[in-house]
């Protein structure tokens, strides 16, 4: 019997409520819940390759056809093992974990992460035992749960973790996926060409690659082999393997290091960074420390356009990508925060020198709080390493600060404001108080700002007060508020508070 999405996340977050009564930190869940659904899944997958096999090979061992099998699960690893482990589940659960990975190098390389299953402080047997038999009552096996809907509901747990966590590193592991449609359809992949990311998290935008690959109806596999990723986080690195495999996606390459200091992908022949069509990224804000002392001298020559500051590392991510685009095909998109389109300084001479470059194709300027852990307003940025004759030296803006839907906790872009966007950014044309395109000589004269309100205004409100008015009702509010500090001094001095 298949499983639907609705219900796979009811016992998804079936799971998160069981961990509620554990000492494991709410915003560490994903840690436990991801590595137990792959678990599952691998399991699952196995037991169905084994009857297939029984069925072709008839009573023959099915061990004695290893080819049938996606991945190798040793002896005495299988989910049924470990719930049949009548104590010190969590050290079982450990090592059924750790020998798959063993056993499966080059695809399930410390794909389970780092959680600690064998400390009983943190996880007693009972609280795995129900773990355990929550998803053992839901098949997650090809033929019940496509791969499709098996990775969706996982990115709806991801969701779910940056709702519930409400911190600003939940932004690092959750790009929502309006965005990521977003920047992929702007950078239109074609079959065959080479995805990277530099700062991948989960695996999302490059996932969002391969589905617009599919939405255009060319074929995924075309990718296979051509899908680079990197993350420093250990756990979110192994959830982006987990959430590729999950997706039908086996051929790929995802490194836990880090970027900045320590670039994973590079290129033998010229003894620089490797190089790729797409490059996509949602790289953490303003990132202090993050590793300026490499690039005073960096061996990859990454710092072309200059040396970035060493509280703000959201140029050293720009310009990481532009050094990984690719000669003639290469383009960008990047989220940054919009303090990077108009900071001076180092920021400034580094944004000139790319614009004089002409590298930088547009500026989107998105709705304040539509990312998870923040409240700015993001900007993407977009990138192209040659353009086309009719766009060169000049970029489009965009203020799409007004497209999203208002939550009470969250603001959402939703598919149609993101296919808007798109449209515009494709059509390269000025659009009433929304987009213009902008010589780059008209922001030369601006001091190479791309603050977006420089370019594009938001449309005036008619029910905006004439000047007089205006200032006549400021007035009567600074002096209702100087009435209310004086009224608390008071009550302070009578209640003893002040002296």
């Amino acid at each position: 019997m298949s499983v639907s999405l609705q219900q796979l996340k009811s016992h998804l977050w079936n799971c998160a409520e069981i961990l509620r009564g554990s000492a494991v930190d709410r915003t560490d869940w994903k840690a436990y819940i991801l590595p137990l659904l792959f678990f599952k899944r691998i399991s699952d997958v196995w037991d169905e390759e084994t009857a297939e096999a029984a069925e072709l090979y008839g009573d023959a061992d099915p061990v004695d056809f290893p080819e049938v099998h996606r991945f190798v699960v040793p002896d005495g690893c299988h989910w049924r093992d470990v719930r049949e482990t009548p104590a010190a589940i969590g050290t079982a659960l450990s090592r059924a974990m750790r020998e798959i990975e063993r056993a499966n190098p080059d695809t399930l390389y410390r794909v389970f992460g780092a959680a600690d299953w064998g400390n009983r402080q943190v996880l007693t047997d009972e609280i795995l035992k129900d773990l355990i038999e929550g998803l053992s009552r839901v098949n997650l096996g090809n033929q019940a749960a496509s791969s499709d809907v098996l990775g969706d509901a996982y990115e709806y747990l991801i969701g779910k973790f940056a709702d519930v966590s409400k911190r600003k590193k939940a932004g690092e592991f959750y790009t929502p996926r309006s965005v990521v449609r977003m920047m992929v359809d702007i950078l239109d992949p074609q079959e065959g060409d080479a995805i990277y990311d530099p700062a991948c998290g989960t695996g999302g935008m490059l996932l969002g690659a391969i589905e617009h690959i599919e939405r255009s109806g060319g074929d995924p596999r075309t990718f296979f082999g051509r899908i680079y990723g990197q993350e420093k986080n250990l756990t979110t690195s192994s959830i982006a393997r987990m959430n590729l495999v999950l997706h039908g996606i086996e051929d790929f390459q995802i490194v836990r290091e880090d970027t900045l200091r320590s670039p994973a992908f590079t290129d033998s022949s010229t003894g620089g960074l490797a190089t790729f069509d797409c490059v996509v990224a949602n790289p953490p804000f303003s990132l202090k420390e993050w590793g300026r002392e490499v690039w005073e001298n960096d061996p990859w020559g990454r710092a072309a356009f200059g040396l970035p500051p060493e509280s703000y590392g959201d140029y050293a991510w720009v310009q990481h990508m532009v050094a990984s685009m690719a000669a003639r095909t290469g383009r960008m998109a990047v989220v940054l925060p919009q303090g990077a389109l108009f900071r001076k300084a180092a920021e400034g001479r580094i944004r000139t020198a790319l614009l004089k470059e002409d590298l930088v194709e547009a500026v989107i300027g998105l709705a304040p709080n539509v990312f998870y852990g923040t409240g700015l307003a993001p900007a993407v940025m977009v990138l192209r390493r040659t353009k086309p004759p009719e766009r060169r030296r000049k970029v489009l803006v965009v203020d799409a600060s007004s497209l999203y839907r208002k939550g009470r906790a969250q603001n959402f872009l939703e598919r149609e404001h993101a296919e808007q966007i798109v449209e515009w950014v494709r059509a390269f044309a000025g659009v009433e108080d929304r987009a213009k395109v902008v010589a780059l000589e008209e922001i030369e004269a601006e001091d190479w700002t791309l603050n977006i309100s420089r370019y594009v205004l938001p449309p005036i409100d008619e029910e905006i007060p004439p000047l007089p008015l205006a200032v006549a009702e400021f007035k009567e509010a600074l002096a209702a508020a100087r009435e209310a500090e004086e009224h608390l001094r008071q009550v302070l001095e009578e209640g003893g508070w002040l002296s």
